[in-house]
């Protein structure tokens, strides 16, 4: 027995010592590592832990202004008041769920009755607060105005949790007026994160159409830094250090908003386009498309219906047309052909072709305007009653491929590199363009066509401006710019050194073509507007050193049946809008020494005469008025200043200009096709589309 309780005890001593070593070692291990760690590595997390306790946080830059030539703003920023609401201040007391959901609805409840609240807006911040943590705050609203902030502001006490932060958001001060020409910002998406750490901050914005995208980079600005203190939860105690972000730069324009203003407001009601040139520079004085849409729309986010309007909307508010617009040049090509003929040597300027109403070719009739012709004309007579079948004679002695080359050294068919994105080509066709396109050989009624500005050929409005600035410079190769400014990097892709205007002062090259045959060509542009049988002549400025040279264009967008023309064409003011046809008219003034060249398209106008010269013609008016290349604001004319004559046509320009506002563009005159108005028939077979 006792044997038994010695073999007992010596077992348990062993085990009580196996254990005590087990400890031991164990406890020797701790306080090794706790040695290790907080002797041998201490510097190091040291380091750590200060690293911890103190965050760098990237502060966004204001975005950089844009502005006219003479430093209006066009794009700036916008102190932006944000409401939002701190869930810890509101959740303390709440334990379940159900009870936390009844209290945000409850302080938003109380909101909504101060600001307006989408239900979606309260359903995302519910969202968010169960997501995130409780002390970071949760944006509600943004873009506050004055009396909501201050509304806030005074019943802050029945808020709880509600909080307002300031900020800066992006504001168009003109609207839609330049829009087209701004773009607009918006949220970064998530194949836009790239390198620059400034996408990931949450609401930062960069530009994504017009100027504000070709140079966002240079608009973005540098981000500065601040270094708080937080706790262990990420919670802010104390801010350290800032380092303040550094502006964008400002990016000028050659635009002169003034001009721009005018001309959207003269433009408004229709679907139209025009754009205003310096001949001698390139400088885009104003560049107008309507209707056009509110980038501040897009700047504080679109509701669905926004959206749908203006993708639905037949008249494009969302489509640039001055570049991206590519329509037939109508009468507003023969400029080109005429010059084409004369350089060949196929034509001379006093050299006569008899009209009567139609020519004829392999059994087809091509049809002139005037149905019952024009009889002889030469050059400058056949540019002012804008004599199709002169033109067709031009054009068939020419060929298509002498018309092309001409075309291309005006700049139609060309891409001109302005310096916007959606900039089109247009297209001015060739017997190979036909044979590696289509696959087919070129027909000679088709060279009859393209004569007339009209088959396969396609033009921008800005390639009509650059096409009359060449013209009436005496044929340099203007290129057309829009700021001096170099582009960002990544979008030099829309720019070449010619458009970023960086050519320095060296003149444009020519472009090879004579100047006695430009000279022919402007007496015939000169005739347009105020020859006694010109197609322009009734909305020319018939005073002198304001006088302008144009040319009238009419071009058709659906087939005229060989029954209609027996039976009689419907007038345009009977036909549906979208039938009508588009109405062009390019010009340059002052005649006596030029310096402005003009294009104005109006789509489904009717007629060049009566629906795109009056609008030409109004805003070359107050081109020449503000004198825009030579003079600051303020140093104009004043209306009232100006001789008896001018003063009127100005006024009623401005009234106009007031005027078109409806819809759906002011009535169409009872005479709106008359011997003036030059429309092209179909001139291939019954019912050839063109």
């Amino acid at each position: 027995m006792k044997q038994r309780d010695g073999d007992r005890a010596k077992m348990f001593t062993r085990r009580a010592a196996v254990l005590g070593g087990f400890q031991a070692t164990l406890v020797g291990a701790l306080v090794a590592r706790m040695y290790y760690l907080q002797v041998v590595e201490s510097d190091r997390y040291k380091t750590l832990a200060e690293e911890n306790r103190f965050n760098l946080r990237l502060l966004p830059p204001p975005r950089g202004e844009i502005v006219d030539r003479f430093g209006v703003p066009l794009a700036v920023n916008r102190q932006n008041y944000r409401v939002s609401i701190i869930g810890e201040d509101i959740l303390r007391h709440v334990r379940s769920a159900a009870e936390r959901e009844a209290a945000v609805a409850h302080t938003l409840d109380a909101l909504g009755r101060i600001a307006s609240l989408s239900e979606y807006d309260r359903a995302r911040v519910q969202r968010e607060l169960k997501r995130r943590r409780s002390f970071v705050p949760v944006t509600i609203r943004e873009n506050l105005t004055w009396e909501e902030m201050a509304s806030i502001q005074v019943n802050k006490l029945d808020l709880p949790g509600i909080t307002i932060d300031e900020g800066l958001t992006r504001f168009y001060p003109y609207e839609e007026k330049a829009a087209h020409l701004l773009g607009y910002v918006s949220s970064v998406s998530e194949e836009e994160l790239g390198d620059d750490p400034l996408l990931e901050l949450p609401g930062f914005r960069i530009g994504k159409q017009g100027i504000e995208k070709v140079y966002d980079l240079a608009l973005r600005g540098h981000g500065g830094t601040s270094q708080v203190e937080v706790n262990a939860l990420g919670r802010v105690i104390d801010e350290q250090t800032t380092e303040e972000a550094r502006p964008g730069a400002e990016v000028p324009l050659t635009i002169d908003m003034r001009l721009q203003d005018f001309a959207s407001r003269r433009l408004s009601g229709e679907s139209a386009s025009a754009v205003v040139i310096d001949i001698h520079t390139g400088e885009i004085l104003a560049m107008a498309s309507m209707p056009a849409f509110d980038p501040n729309a897009f700047t504080r986010g679109l509701s669905n219906n926004e959206w749908k309007d203006l993708v639905r909307n037949p008249r494009s508010p969302l489509t640039n047309k001055a570049i991206s617009g590519q329509y037939s040049p109508g009468s507003t090509f023969k400029m080109v052909v005429a010059l084409a003929g004369l350089e060949s040597g196929v034509i001379q300027e006093n050299q006569t072709v008899f009209c009567p109403g139609h020519t004829e070719l392999g059994g087809h009739r091509f049809h002139c305007w005037k149905r019952g012709g024009h009889g002889t004309m030469n050059l400058e007579n056949a540019l002012a009653q804008s004599c199709d079948v002169y033109f067709y004679e031009v054009a068939k002695r020419c060929g298509i491929d002498r018309i092309s080359d001409m075309a291309k050294r005006f700049g139609v068919g060309e891409i001109l590199n302005v310096g916007l994105p959606g900039e089109r080509p247009g297209l001015m066709p060739s017997r190979a363009w036909k044979a590696a396109t289509l696959g087919e050989s070129w027909h000679q009624g088709e060279t009859l066509v393209a004569g007339i500005g009209q088959g396969y050929v396609l033009s921008t409005p800005l390639q009509l401006a650059v096409m009359a600035a060449r013209i009436a410079n005496g044929g340099l190769q203007v290129q057309p710019i829009l700021s001096r400014m170099a582009p960002s990097p990544s979008e030099q892709g829309f720019l070449d050194a010619n458009a970023a205007g960086l050519q320095g002062a060296e003149p444009p090259p020519s472009i090879g073509v004579s100047k006695a045959h430009l000279d022919a060509v402007r007496r015939g542009m000169f005739a347009v507007s105020n020859g006694p049988r010109g197609t322009a002549r009734r909305h020319g400025i018939h005073v002198e050193g304001w006088r302008l040279s144009g040319k009238t264009g009419t071009t058709q967008v659906r087939r005229i049946t060989m029954r209609e023309r027996e039976t009689g064409i419907r007038r345009e003011d009977q036909l549906p809008w979208e039938l009508r046809n588009h109405a062009l008219f390019v010009c340059y003034a002052p005649e006596a020494s030029p310096r402005y060249a003009l294009s104005v398209c109006v789509e489904h106008g009717g007629g060049g005469s009566s629906a795109a010269a009056p609008v030409a013609r109004d805003i070359m008016l107050e081109t020449l008025r503000l004198d825009p290349a030579r003079k600051r604001p303020g140093e104009e004319p004043r209306i009232e200043d100006l001789e008896p004559e001018l003063r009127a046509l100005l006024e009623e320009a401005h009234a106009t200009a007031d005027m078109v506002s409806q819809p759906y563009g002011p009535p169409l005159p009872p005479d709106f096709l008359d011997d003036d108005d030059e429309t092209t028939i179909p001139p291939i077979g019954e019912g050839t589309p063109l």
